[in-house]
């Protein structure tokens, strides 16, 4: 089979909450990495084969597909196409799992994937209740076949998150250390400079405006949410605002424009289990990914799992034995932020740098996503 090649990799910068990315129209923030993008790499913009691009809540400047409004926006060839996926938080590590599989089926040559999300302007869950003039107060409970298998209560991550705490005995101290190293690793990562390679600037926003100065005395403070006896801000990931994009190849391309590989794709598989649950899915992806690629957790030298909540990273760290001193080792999305359709390259971006700065081969990259899926994505750096 074909290899699909990673090329080059890059993100935003995580703008917090009506930071100073906030006020950036989504296209203009999704055409910031493309731009970036095509400008870095020999290949000329009309030879550019597909745009895939993750994103959820897609309404106002998120609509229309945001994916060709972005190429289109960052003055690029009009005959390229775009298009806009949604697999939820792991929307844009589906999007490089579809550009590696147009690679590897030999129907494309040169694919970019990434996502984009504005969460300021677009709250998180605003998709879910845009209907509410029409009727439809969630998308759930009004479908018979749903209620009848999963019960009238629309399913919540608030919940999720709550019910892992519980299961794999996790206290609200322990979420909250685990959140405050969070970030601690992400400040350091800052300071040394290790986001430096992998950041394209924009509106005069350098770094990650995310992570925090905080200690334990002022997570203790805050009050739980919706119902939640352990679970609050503290310990949950960020909304944000930020886009991110990687180039994915074909060998031919690599040959035909005399790129460079710095990884190629060694695995993808996706999983799921009860929505209910919502968010333990990347435990048994996991291990539905190494068996499937032939590997053990000790070939993978790091992981990136996405920090939805504390207790998702936790329970995962929990059942797998896998050393946190490998995992999100530059922090996470409590401290960096979720952007939601634009995480899962985010989190891509992240891995494939921290393996050329450490000098690993294999990083996996998993996270949890809306109706408990999951993606695994393994990739080898050359």
């Amino acid at each position: 089979m074909p290899e699909a090649y990673i090329v080059d990799a890059l993100r935003t910068p995580t703008g917090r909450r009506k930071g100073g990315l906030s006020q950036i129209h989504a296209a203009d923030l999704g055409a910031h990495v493309l731009r970036a993008l095509v400008e870095r790499n020999a290949i000329p913009d009309e030879d550019y084969d597909d745009v895939i691009f993750g994103c959820v809540d897609t309404i106002g400047p998120l609509a229309g597909d945001i994916a060709r409004t972005s190429w289109l926006a960052a003055g690029l060839a009009q005959a390229v196409p775009g298009t806009t996926i949604d697999r939820q938080c792991g929307s844009s590590q589906q999007a490089v799992h579809f550009a590696a599989q147009a690679v590897m089926s030999g129907t494309q040559d040169v694919v970019v994937a990434g996502g984009v999300q504005t969460m300021t302007q677009i709250p998180i869950s605003s998709a879910m209740i845009a209907a509410e003039p029409l009727g439809f107060t969630d998308p759930f409970s009004g479908s018979e076949g749903w209620v009848r298998r999963y019960g009238a209560q629309p399913p919540t991550q608030f919940r999720s998150a709550q019910m892992i705490a519980e299961k794999w005995d996790l206290s609200r101290a322990q979420l909250e250390a685990y959140s405050l190293e969070s970030h601690r690793r992400a400040l350091q990562a800052i300071e040394q400079g290790r986001f430096n390679r992998e950041i394209v600037p924009l509106a005069g926003v350098l770094h990650d405006e995310t992570p925090r100065q905080t200690s334990l005395e002022k997570m203790a403070e805050l009050e739980f949410l919706f119902g939640c006896d352990r679970v609050t801000a503290a310990v949950s990931s960020q909304t944000c605002d930020a886009a991110s994009a990687m180039l994915i190849v074909s060998e031919a391309a690599l040959k035909r424009y005399g790129l460079t590989p710095r990884a190629r794709i060694h695995h993808l598989s996706v999983r799921a289990e009860d929505p209910i649950w919502m968010l333990t899915a990347p435990i048994p992806a996991t291990a539905y990914a190494l068996k499937r690629a032939g590997m053990k957790l000790e070939d993978i030298d790091r992981v990136e799992i996405n920090e939805a909540f504390a207790s998702v990273a936790m329970a995962w760290l929990k059942e797998t034995g896998y050393p946190h001193e490998q995992t999100n080792v530059n922090g996470g999305a409590i401290a960096l932020g979720h952007p939601l359709g634009a995480t899962g390259t985010r989190l891509m971006c992240t891995l494939l740098h921290e393996l050329e700065r450490s000098g690993g081969r294999f990083g996996m990259q998993t996270m949890c996503e809306g109706g408990g899926q999951a993606n695994v994505t393994i990739i080898e750096r050359l």
